[in-house]
């Protein structure tokens, strides 16, 4: 069996054909030159592909990156801010109730520090998002608790408003609250007032803040004022020579709202000045 190929090329001229004599040694070398040429290319092809392939997650990669980046400096920023405003507000809390005389309340959470190279990986910007997640959490209840404390604060300025306090006129006392001899029959009487003797037209205060509720004249009293102060409270000042002020009208303490004088039982130009407590006379002399 022959051991080589024969390849005959015969011109399209006219010329004489050529014979060329090829070994199977050589066709082999050829063939696999070839093949090895194919694969050196689709290797490098295929390394090429691969190349741009780690180019564009290499560059995904370091947008990403650099989101993260961006994001934790902006994480970190509503941190520190949040803090600063925890800070703030426990310290307001903490005036305000002591102002109050309050127990001061415990924190909800602790302010947590943040700090030192931007390196954190997924698993700490979500620990770091809980962190101003509590944060958050703990100023929406510190502001609750200022809320509470500012409507306990306007209450007790309602209420020290509305309480009588301070002397309604100058002048000095000729008869305190408790049982007395009555003036006009001697007999023992319980006075629910305190009588104060002043020159007639001597101003005469309110001592609270409240609304007029009688400035009239009846024959016990005389020309008297009664004012309701809310929280329970009421005042009366009787045997008055002028009243300045009239029903439904609101009063402040410090106002002027009548003229000492000697009108109904009476028996000089004095104020009676009577506290009244849930319908209860109360002694004035605890208020002034």
């Amino acid at each position: 069996m022959s051991r080589r190929f024969t390849l005959l090329y015969i011109p399209d001229s006219g010329k004489k054909a050529r014979r060329i004599l090829i070994s199977h040694r050589l066709l082999g070398s050829v063939v696999a030159f070839v093949l090895l040429a194919v694969a050196l290319m689709g290797w490098l092809v295929y390394d090429y592909s691969s190349l741009q392939l780690d180019q564009q997650h290499l560059s995904q990669l370091l947008v990403e990156n650099s989101d993260q980046r961006q994001q934790l400096r902006d994480m970190q920023r509503d941190l520190d801010g949040l803090q600063r405003e925890m800070v703030v507000l426990a310290g307001l809390d903490a005036r305000t109730r002591g102002s109050l005389e309050l127990d001061a309340e415990t924190p909800v959470t602790q302010p947590v520090g943040i700090g030192g190279p931007l390196e954190k990986s997924p698993a700490d910007m979500s620990e770091l998002q809980k962190q101003i997640n509590d944060l958050r959490l703990a100023i929406d209840l510190r502001r609750e608790s200022q809320e509470e404390v500012r409507d306990l604060l306007n209450d007790k300025h309602s209420l020290a408003s509305a309480t009588p306090s301070g002397w309604p006129t100058k002048g000095w006392v000729t008869s305190y609250f408790g049982m007395r001899a009555a003036p006009y029959t001697g007999q023992r009487k319980m006075h629910e007032g305190m009588d104060i003797a002043a020159n007639t037209g001597t101003p005469v205060i309110a001592t609270a803040d409240g609304v007029v509720v009688k400035s009239t004249t009846e024959p016990g009293f005389g020309k008297v004022v009664m004012i309701d102060h809310g929280y329970g409270y009421r005042t009366i000042f009787g045997h008055n020579s002028k009243l300045l002020v009239k029903a439904g009208a609101r009063i402040e303490r410090g106002d002027r709202i009548a003229e000492v004088g000697n009108t109904g039982r009476s028996t000089g130009s004095h104020l009676h000045y009577e506290v009244l407590l849930n319908g209860v006379p109360v002694d004035p002399r605890k208020l002034l």
